[in-house]
């Protein structure tokens, strides 16, 4: 997908890039190659590979949610900031927090917000264990945003402390979800979840089916989640 198609197929779904939103993908493009030879960012380098499989993907939540208003939103386990740098872009109403254990990979994000002009974005290096308990993060954000990072009764104990009661939790995985979302029942009602629904589309230029699974927050998780450092590994949910 070169840059072109990329702004062509996004405007098919109402998304309309101005050219300062090109430049920035540009940019960041550039910045992500330049940094992926020093630290592991990504195994897609190449250009139209990541404008279809990291940007389009990544803004492709936004074709089944509304993020044109003010909203607070965290990604958990960010990595090279997907989806929420892309997200930041198209919609600057976003009030972002991108979380990662890898301080490296905070390095990288910190470098885009200031080479992008981003505002409202903050980037923290942290556990989402740790990150979860943390009075001045958990319950503040509308929407939490992880992408392929661990199942889905993991991600679950990570994401769900830090939504407000209402707010949705929003899983992008690239492989069937049914099992995973069987799986995961128990920790989602544990955890004051409802599973909503289960978003399957196609990429463009058959680059593959990706998921989109619903959760909506509707209690309070209860305290001693997330569990400390290392425990909902080694014992999910």
């Amino acid at each position: 997908m070169t840059p072109e198609e990329f702004k062509y197929a996004l405007a098919e779904h109402d998304i309309q890039l101005t050219d300062q939103q090109m430049q920035q993908f540009e940019d960041y493009y550039n910045l992500l190659v330049e940094w992926n030879e020093k630290i592991n960012l990504t195994a897609i380098t190449d250009k139209e590979e990541v404008y279809l499989k990291h940007f389009y993907d990544s803004i492709s939540l936004a074709f089944s949610n509304d993020f044109t208003e003010p909203k607070k939103l965290v990604d958990v386990g960010s990595g090279a900031g997907f989806p929420s740098i892309p997200l930041r872009i198209v919609f600057p109403e976003l009030d972002v927090t991108i979380v990662d254990s890898l301080n490296k990979r905070i390095k990288f994000i910190e470098t885009v917000i200031s080479e992008l002009k981003l505002t409202n974005v903050h980037a923290y290096h942290d556990r989402a264990e740790t990150f979860g308990q943390n009075k001045t993060f958990r319950g503040q954000f509308d929407i939490v945003t992880a992408r392929a990072v661990a199942r889905l009764n993991l991600l679950a104990e990570f994401c769900l402390p830090l939504l407000k009661k209402g707010g949705q939790f929003l899983a992008m995985k690239a492989s069937q979800t049914d099992d995973e979302i069987e799986e995961a029942k128990h920790a989602i009602a544990t955890l004051g979840g409802k599973f909503i629904e289960d978003i399957a589309f196609e990429l463009p230029q058959e680059a593959g089916v990706r998921h989109i699974v619903r959760i909506e927050k509707r209690k309070e998780t209860p305290n001693k989640y997330p569990r400390k450092p290392g425990k909902p590994a080694k014992n999910p949910l």
